[in-house]
């Protein structure tokens, strides 16, 4: 059989992204047949060459594809590991021993909200590709209420230590002089620190839930809770990295998908 990049085979046994997969190499964490795999481009036999990702073997066939909605709590990490042991988003799903998904975009501890889940390593790339901005909305509560000015800087994007953000559609949900609720939505695919832009603009953040990835969307799904995605959502998924983005719109009256009220109080 013709030997594949060492990164196709293993985004398409589930493992990780092609991207995320040359991290792993560059971290000494995978091995071709016992040997440290340290450079690319490297090539291996899917069915002849034995390939271990932090020493555990990877399939020699493609995983089933799993696709989780996750409503992350606050203090999980999204990340694979973590230093300080705090609860992972994967630990909250039912998936055997052998079966592995990573997540995709994730978000940090202190923020809630969607997370998707899957070993859909094809998918995946598409998704956190720089030249597709899946859209992405957030609600935050903020100290105080954001003045007109504040408000086009968070759309033309707030430079931090010299680097502008990525610009956000803003929509003011509830307004005081002591806190205020409002939905971000984030379509381009540069990254934005939502919590250091408005503590920069004097706002510091009290909570930041995300409520939307593209067309997937938080209603009915708890706080802690999963739910596998339908075939129908994974479709639209991938249908809108095909066409190079999505800013996940509703068909009617051409406004954003998602809630349009301020967040429960969790």
């Amino acid at each position: 059989m013709a030997k594949v990049r060492i990164q196709k085979l293993l985004s398409e046994s589930g493992v990780a992204s092609r991207r995320a997969v040359e991290d792993m190499i560059l971290n000494g964490r995978v091995t071709v047949n016992g040997e440290l795999v340290t450079s690319l481009p490297c090539f291996v036999d899917p069915r002849e060459d034995e390939i271990r990702v932090d020493n555990r073997p990877v399939r020699k066939r493609p995983a089933e594809p799993l696709y989780f909605l996750l409503n992350k709590p606050k203090g999980v990490v999204s990340t694979q590991s973590d230093e300080r042991g705090r609860p992972r988003a994967v630990d909250l799903l039912p998936i055997g021993g052998d079966q592995r998904v990573y997540s995709v975009g994730g978000l940090d501890a202190e923020t809630t909200g969607l997370v998707l889940l899957t070993n859909d390593g094809e998918l995946t790339q598409m998704l956190t590709h720089p030249r597709h901005g899946v859209a992405r909305k957030y609600v935050a509560e903020i100290d105080g209420q954001l003045t007109p000015e504040q408000i086009a800087e968070l759309k033309q994007g707030v430079r931090i230590e010299g680097q502008r953000q990525a610009g956000l559609n803003v929509r003011v949900e509830l307004s005081s002089p002591v806190r205020s609720f409002v939905e971000l939505e984030l379509t381009s695919p540069r990254h934005v620190d939502i919590r250091r832009s408005l503590d920069q603009l004097g706002h510091p953040v009290k909570r930041l839930k995300r409520v939307t990835i593209g067309p997937l969307s938080d209603k009915g799904l708890k706080v802690g809770h999963h739910r596998p995605l339908t075939p129908r959502e994974v479709e639209q998924l991938k249908a809108i990295v095909r066409v190079g983005g999505g800013k996940g719109r509703s068909r009617r009256r051409g406004r954003p998908a998602g809630r349009s009220r301020p967040p429960k109080r969790d």
